[in-house]
């Protein structure tokens, strides 16, 4: 039958006497294939985007594009340089990405998460402050189909009593 603990030295005692607890630690090794980059896939809606990352200059490269001319709205560039601020690297790295799929806003948003995973694969450390900001979490809304009898998903049609 087991004893009972009455004050903390006895509870510091049975401590002591019982197995220590063994901590499980993931040791994360950087992913990096023979040119040097990290390659992640992000999704974002109906958009899939393929991202490798490598050093350099801070040069991004989005479907043969260059960022300012794929992205031209100042909000979905700012929405691609996101990962970079929070991870604290700007202009540390270059970006090269196809996207397929959605509509420009899903697309940057799948580029986003492809960079977060990639930059946490490239640097285990970073992994910390994208997990925080929600980065490296897939957002799973997708449009809701239309169902049929309706006018969209939830709309119906107009009523009329005749």
């Amino acid at each position: 039958m087991a004893e009972q603990v009455n004050s903390l030295e006895e509870l510091g005692q049975v401590a002591e006497g019982a197995a220590p607890a063994v901590e499980e630690t993931i040791n994360r090794e950087p992913v990096r294939d023979d040119l040097g980059r990290s390659y992640a896939t992000g999704k974002r809606k109906d958009a899939v985007a393929r991202v490798w990352i490598k050093p350099g200059s801070g040069k991004v490269t989005v479907n043969g594009k260059d960022m300012d001319a794929y992205f031209a709205r100042p909000v979905l560039q700012m929405i691609l340089r996101q990962p970079f601020t929070v991870a604290g690297v700007d202009g540390q790295f270059d970006v090269q990405a196809t996207v397929k799929g959605g509509g420009l806003s899903g697309q940057a948003g799948a580029v986003k998460h492809g960079v977060s995973k990639a930059l946490q694969l490239y640097d285990p450390s970073l992994r910390g402050a994208l997990k925080a900001a929600g980065f490296l979490t897939r957002d799973s809304r997708v449009v809701e189909r239309k169902k049929f009898g309706r006018a969209k998903a939830r709309k119906s049609f107009q009523f009329s009593k005749r």
